[in-house]
């Protein structure tokens, strides 16, 4: 795809692209799907005329990756093809208004992918990681959380602890509701005795509101102060059951409570921070750093809280970690297994380079994904440690990669189709 005027000139070129030189030209962009963890990553490679100067990225939006794979493959790729990598700005905003309607978790996943590769790229011609690009570590290294869930809270509590001997200070805690599926948590024992007859085995806020807060006054007892504690609500209650929750919390000193709210419900944001001074992080759902204006600019939370898959990639993350600083906001940048660890080392780089830096979510990838993704960044000491490796630092072995296709969509998607003991569908 070439103007009818000029047949070396892209598609989408700027003025400037013929006064570039002779630098390189990106020449092929696709999509690269695989399973290594049995969660399926969307993975972009943008290939240059230099030889072996490539770039990855993450795009990955697990219950929609082959969306996101089309959305590059056909709209995206053609746009790229004969572009100059070095314009990351001029080929992000080009991207983002290509489609007229902009913006949504696809269509930011596959620009994401793209943004993460041209910075991976940027990196690799500069000869430096791209945390140095963006001004340089803030930190020696990044402290992140663990995950501790247990069927009751004597196994939270002896899973928080065998976090605190390796060295973490910082635990995200999660329990059974006894007769109901609950978010982060194994069943509980007894959980063959449902809470509903009409909807067994259903979500049950009410429980699950008189159960937390005791959960965490059991461990502050039997673990002190010392241990950071976080709890993620996964935006499952009402807002006035949210109210209940974050006020009764506010005892236990949580590091912060995640997603109480669902993007729906923030109006009662306001309602939450005038009753209630348990700190707050939100917007993991958030699809557009625009959503955040009100939270940061009121003052309404105190992380950011978003998968920057969903939000446009590391170029509009970094600009919101900038923005969150001036009103005294902090980031935790979302990092389960659905986000590749091209993905987590786009997070690396930004907790190391953020002043405002809050904490960052671990995931512990298993040997095959490790080998599949060479430079896959390392926990140490409850702890990410970044390498000097220029770009993102992190490879794809294509061939390896081939062998762990994606899995079937909505095969392990029933969570978020939770439901509520009469029956109706409630937010996941």
């Amino acid at each position: 795809m070439t103007s009818p005027d000029n047949a070396a000139t892209p598609l989408a070129a700027p003025p400037w692209q013929d006064l570039a030189g002779g630098g390189p030209k990106i020449t092929r962009v696709r999509t690269i799907l695989t399973a290594p963890e049995n969660i399926t990553l969307v993975v972009v490679k943008i290939e240059t005329s230099e030889p072996e100067l490539y770039g990855l990225g993450c795009a990955t939006f697990t219950q929609r990756a082959r969306a996101v794979a089309e959305a590059i493959d056909s709209y995206l790729a053609p746009q790229l093809i004969g572009r100059d990598p070095a314009d990351i700005t001029d080929i992000v905003n080009s991207l983002f208004v290509s489609s007229y309607w902009r913006s949504g978790p696809v269509l930011n996943n596959a620009l994401s992918g793209v943004d993460m590769a041209l910075w991976d790229l940027k990196g690799k011609q500069a000869g430096l990681p791209v945390w140095q690009l963006l001004g340089g570590r803030c930190r020696t290294a990044v402290p992140v959380y663990g995950h501790a869930a247990g069927r009751d809270f004597a196994e939270v509590e002896d899973a928080v602890r065998r976090y605190v001997e390796k060295g973490y200070r910082y635990v995200r805690c999660q329990v059974a509701v006894p007769g109901a599926l609950t978010y982060g948590a194994p069943s509980a024992n007894g959980s063959e005795a449902p809470t509903s007859k009409l909807s067994p085995n259903a979500w049950n806020p009410d429980a699950y509101v008189r159960v937390v807060p005791a959960l965490f006054a059991h461990l502050r007892e039997q673990l002190g102060d010392e241990v950071h504690l976080l709890h993620d609500v996964h935006e499952r209650l009402n807002p006035s059951q949210a109210v209940l929750l974050a006020k009764a919390l506010e005892p236990f000193s949580l590091f912060f409570l995640e997603d109480l709210l669902a993007p729906e419900d923030l109006g009662w944001l306001p309602t939450v921070r005038a009753q209630a001074a348990t700190p707050l992080a939100i917007g993991e759902l958030f699809v557009n750093p625009a959503e955040y204006v009100p939270l940061v600019r009121d003052r309404l939370i105190d992380f950011v809280r978003c998968h920057i898959s969903a939000i446009g990639g590391l170029t509009p993350a970094w600009r919101l970690a900038n923005a969150a600083e001036l009103f005294g906001v902090r980031t935790a940048w979302h990092g389960p297994g659905d986000v590749s660890p091209v993905g987590h080392a786009a997070n690396l780089a930004l907790d190391l380079a953020a002043p405002n830096f809050g904490i960052q979510e671990q995931h512990v990838f298993n040997s095959t994904a490790m080998e599949v993704f060479p430079g896959c960044p390392e926990v140490k000491d409850g702890h990410l440690w970044p390498s000097d490796a220029p770009g993102l630092g992190v490879d794809l072995d294509e061939e390896l990669a081939a062998k762990f296709p994606p899995v079937e969509p909505l095969v392990k998607d029933a969570w978020t189709r939770t439901r509520l003991p009469d029956g109706t569908v409630q937010r996941p």
